[in-house]
């Protein structure tokens, strides 16, 4: 079958989409500036100030760093950075702290002064931790996306300097994503161009859902859902995915393939279709074709919202393993762009109010309304149409609704949120 106009710049934007994540990655980029800065320091941090946008501060304030003994909050994944955090592992900067450097942990939380400020300014996304010693002074800054380093300087001397737009620069354009085309580009696909991005989101992701289903992870959402609701494959995709964040959102020290900068969200996409694949009983070759699908209608989605916002990116995700879920069954375009857009119209309204153990039970209601949407539209031919709320002709339009919706219409929200959280 012939390739699609765009088919490389896809291949490419799963590579860059879906990384390996260890525990929330707000938290984990958190520490990974904190490890740049200590390392450009050269000494034993004696003072820390970590400055982030709002966003940051909501998405760390309540979840569980991983491999700290429990401990929550900027703070503590600051510590973690600082004692024992590996800058050259990425989002997996905490995957190898020792016992010893538990210790170190704690104590660097008891003898070095942290201190924890508003960035100021309107990024959305923002991180620069500077750590003193004597009279030196080292510091870190990462801006736009979890990864992207704009700045890491000792002293007076700039040690790194990135740009306050490289991850843009570096990144595959999002904008030439289309539902119409990632349905042909899936149909095209070579599994072995991107069997080795997928496959270890199917690894990593089953291993952590499938800890979450063994219980003692917080409120065990997933773990409920079964002897609530039966034994159903649409549950048992609820189920699995929110089982995963049951785990990651209390520390769970298992990695995570992340989707558009989120652990959450890259469990979303990825488990109900692994779930309905089984039922199923699917080859592997159409299980990667409608995990292609699941987790570019996701990134599609979000590219028009942006990291971070107010707008829970479950929905998103939830949104993506539904057209997932069709694409797998047998359905195209036109069943997919309609399960996108009655997915949409039924929970575009769920709000992020930081990470923590209730996006478990977020994820589990965005999978349900995914299904929801497209059992509508498979069994009867139902769907919301043009003019009932924010539907619009046309899928593109419906989504480029919803990110006006989350990019524009939300920010007051956003604000009134953080302020909620902070007791203002």
């Amino acid at each position: 079958m012939e390739r699609t106009p765009h088919y490389e710049s896809y291949v490419r934007i799963l590579e860059e989409e879906l990384i390996p994540a260890m525990g929330c990655t707000e938290p984990a980029a958190v520490a990974l500036a904190a490890a740049h800065a200590r390392k450009a320091l050269g000494a034993v941090p004696e003072r820390c100030r970590v400055e982030v946008s709002g966003n940051i501060l909501k998405n760390v304030k309540a979840v569980t760093v991983p491999h700290t003994g429990g401990l929550k909050g900027i703070q503590a994944a600051a510590a973690a950075g600082m004692a024992a955090g590996r800058p050259e592992l990425g989002l997996e900067v905490l995957s190898q702290v020792t016992e010893a450097e538990l210790d170190g942990i704690r104590d660097t939380l008891a003898r070095c002064e942290i201190r924890v400020a508003p960035s100021g300014g309107d990024r959305v996304f923002f991180i620069n931790v500077t750590v003193m010693a004597g009279d030196h002074a080292a510091c870190c800054e990462i801006a736009d996306s979890h990864t992207n380093i704009v700045r890491i300087q000792r002293d007076a001397e700039v040690l790194y300097r990135g740009g306050a737009s490289a991850a843009g620069s570096r990144e595959t354009d999002r904008s030439v994503l289309s539902v119409e085309e990632i349905v042909r580009f899936a149909d095209c696909l070579d599994p072995a161009d991107v069997a080795p991005v997928l496959e270890r989101q199917i690894a990593c992701n089953g291993a952590i859902s499938a800890e979450g289903l063994k219980g003692g992870w917080r409120a065990e959402t997933g773990r409920t859902l079964l002897p609530v609701h039966g034994d159903d494959v649409a549950v048992r995709a609820r189920a699995a995915a929110a089982a995963g964040s049951d785990a990651r959102m209390s520390g769970c020290g298992l990695p995570v393939v992340i989707v558009s900068g989120s652990g959450n969200q890259g469990m979303t996409a990825s488990l109900p279709v692994m779930e309905y694949a089984r039922e199923r009983q699917a080859s592997r070759e159409t299980l990667l074709r409608a995990l292609a699908v699941s987790n570019l209608i996701t990134i599609h989605q979000k590219t028009g919202i942006g990291r971070l916002s107010a707008f829970c990116g479950a929905v998103s995700a939830g949104c993506g393993a539904a057209a997932g879920i069709a694409y797998l069954d047998g359905g195209r375009l036109e069943v997919v762009a309609h399960t996108i857009a009655n997915t949409l119209a039924i929970c575009s309204g769920m709000i992020c109010d930081g990470a923590k153990p209730s996006c478990a039970a977020k994820i589990a209601a965005a999978v349900d309304a995914g299904i929801l949407g497209y059992e509508m539209y498979r069994r009867a031919g139902h769907q919301f149409v043009d003019g009932e709320g924010i539907v619009r002709k046309g899928v593109e339009n419906t989504i480029g609704n919803v990110g006006r919706l989350a990019r524009e219409g939300m920010r007051r929200t956003d604000e009134e949120i953080l302020n909620i959280m902070a007791g203002r």
